[in-house]
């Protein structure tokens, strides 16, 4: 069928744009309705701001990315993972995240195909994240439309740079704004992981002790911790570090869902 296609093409051009176009379609041809979808919400280390390594460039096997187009709804996910965030910054922020890991090793372990719905926006307070914000709004009615396609097995957050001050009043924010997205959901206990912020500046100490009190506050939450990582600027995680934190929200998330 392919090469009578590429016979009534007009030009030598468009034949490669029928043979860059079909293999893609051909993949996104075969999602069924069952993925096991995941939602990624955050600031500017979900978003990505590391950059994309060779290792890093291909698209992962079983992973599909939410993409909010009518004509193509998913596609193979490969970096960057935020760039059909309906609130990002420009696309030339949008690098490598945590979700690429995260998602290789959760496709590795289930039995379905994964869906990722990541919608993170760098430079964003919690309070910007509130229940009915425009933040919180997109994420619920980008992923119900994902749900067409499957089942929400569970969402991951990092946020925290813009509120790292604010460790007091934080905790009780993010309890809120999970007890919402369950409801919203439908899930009561649907698996929610959090991740510590960067521990190369001090003032974060506070923030990232704070974090770690979550799994006691609410049920079937977890927190992933930054212990050994590094950053390229202080705050944002390198391509090294992505990669492990990815692969440590993977190992809580699959202690969640059991």
């Amino acid at each position: 069928m392919l090469c009578t296609v590429i016979v009534s093409c007009k030009s030598a051009r468009s034949s490669i744009n029928v043979e860059k176009v079909a293999p893609i379609k051909t993949a996104l041809e075969t999602i069924k309705k069952n993925l096991d979808i995941y939602i990624l919400i955050g600031q500017s280390n979900m978003a990505g701001r590391a950059n994309i390594e060779l290792q890093d460039k291909d698209t992962l096997d079983g992973v599909f990315l939410y993409t909010g187009i009518a004509t193509k709804i998913w596609e193979k996910a490969a970096a960057p993972l935020n760039k059909y965030s309906s609130i990002r910054k420009n696309i030339e922020m949008q690098k490598f995240n945590l979700g690429y890991t995260f998602g290789r090793d959760m496709a590795k372990m289930a039995k379905n195909e994964i869906g990722l719905v990541v919608n993170a926006k760098g430079g964003t307070s919690i309070d910007l994240w509130a229940p009915n914000s425009l933040f919180y709004s997109e994420v619920v009615s980008r992923t119900k439309t994902a749900l067409q396609y499957g089942e929400l097995k569970g969402i991951i957050w990092h946020q925290g740079e813009s509120d790292s001050d604010k460790y007091n009043t934080y905790l009780v924010k993010l309890i809120n704004l999970i007890e919402a997205l369950r409801l919203d959901f439908g899930v009561s206990n649907l698996p929610f992981i959090a991740g510590q912020l960067s521990g190369d500046k001090i003032s974060r100490n506070n923030f990232n002790e704070m974090l770690l009190e979550l799994p006691t506050k609410i049920k079937n939450t977890a927190v992933v911790q930054s212990d050994n990582t590094s950053t390229i600027d202080s705050t944002h995680f390198d391509a090294i570090s992505q990669r492990l934190l990815g692969e440590r929200y993977a190992l809580e998330m699959k202690k969640l869902i059991k």
